[in-house]
């Protein structure tokens, strides 16, 4: 069960920003969904070790929007880093993904 479709996640401090980023997607139609979920990050920043409340985005697209929602990311990201990693979906439900392919055309 092959797919052309992935999951593009990122990360933001605040549950505003998160939905703030997950709208714009959408609304552009560079992403189908996105899920936004609170978690916890612990990582280095600047010499030292940090752990911080932050939100995650995950957004379903296709892999031929894949670049065009990094893109965008970057350009409204709040973070001088920010965390923008692609993920392929191996597979899933093919009306599902069938939906994220005509919600992203």
């Amino acid at each position: 069960m092959a797919s052309d479709h992935v999951i593009v996640t990122t990360t933001v401090d605040g549950e505003a920003a998160a939905r703030e980023l997950a709208a714009g997607v959408v609304a552009a139609r560079l992403g189908a969904c996105a899920q936004i979920v609170p978690i916890t990050s612990v990582y280095r920043w600047e010499g030292a070790v940090r752990t911080e409340p932050e939100w995650r985005v995950e957004i379903k697209t296709t892999a031929a929007r894949a670049e065009a929602v990094v893109a965008h990311l970057s350009q409204v990201h709040p973070y001088d880093v920010p965390e923008v990693v692609v993920t392929p979906i191996a597979g899933g439900s093919d009306a599902y993904l069938a939906w994220v392919s005509a919600e992203t055309g």
